[in-house]
């Protein structure tokens, strides 16, 4: 059995293990209960009640949090020459096309986002089994195959992330940092709550949202009132 530090004890004593929270209860709680010596990420973990394995359930889209996720996005852009100063106005950290495929098809992936365009795509496919895996394949769903490549840098850069359920109807999602406010939490928090809720699949039956955890890294969750998500 692991053994449990003090301050992971600490957090736990914190934690109402039956009890559920308020969003508002809940950001301040994640503060408080949080000893990482770093800025640490705060999470958000979402059951849904769909089946993934089936199309027209699948969950997945992309929302801008007002506050940001707190973290510096590193974003490359796949494009062709024209659009290259348009795409490092906005702030791109990589611009390229044939180069930078073939970093990436030797195992580099040091990015968090790839944005491309329509017209490169039949190279950018190439690189499936590589970007796949890490969800890092650029996808017209979530905006990342675009021609308006300017903008969906600026986009990226200030907050706007991409998330899916997963296999087993989960969505796992970064919404902001410990150092963020408590008021700054819940609107990121209930930002993407609302988008989850716009997403629910008419085919869905049942019960929606089954649970919701929020959460800091290497900190115990706290199951907050899915009521938010309820229509």
């Amino acid at each position: 059995m692991t053994k449990l530090t003090k301050n992971k004890k600490l957090a736990l004593a914190k934690v109402d293990a039956d009890k559920v929270y308020t969003i508002e209860e809940a950001a301040d709680l994640v503060k408080e209960m949080t000893f990482t010596k770093f800025d640490a990420s705060i999470d958000i973990d979402i059951r849904l009640g769909v089946d993934p394995r089936k199309a027209n359930q699948m969950v997945r889209g992309v929302v801008t949090l007002p506050n940001g996720t707190g973290k510096e996005t590193k974003v490359l852009v796949l494009c062709t020459p024209e659009k290259e100063e348009e795409a490092k106005a906005a702030g791109a950290d990589f611009v390229g096309l044939d180069d930078y495929i073939e970093k990436i098809k030797g195992g580099w992936t040091d990015v968090d986002v790839i944005i491309t365009m329509p017209s490169v795509m039949g190279k950018v496919g190439a690189l499936g089994r590589v970007l796949g895996p890490r969800g890092l394949m650029p996808n017209p769903k979530s905006g990342t195959v675009t021609m308006e490549i300017g903008k969906a840098v600026k986009e990226v850069k200030a907050g706007k992330i991409d998330f899916k359920v997963d296999r087993y109807g989960i969505i796992h999602t970064s919404v902001g940092k410990v150092s963020f406010s408590p008021e700054q939490i819940v609107e990121n928090v209930k930002e993407f709550i609302s988008m989850v809720n716009k997403l629910k699949p008419s085919s869905a039956k049942g019960t929606y949202v089954k649970s919701i955890f929020l959460s800091s890294t290497m900190s115990p969750g706290i199951r907050i009132e899915p009521k938010f998500l309820e229509v």
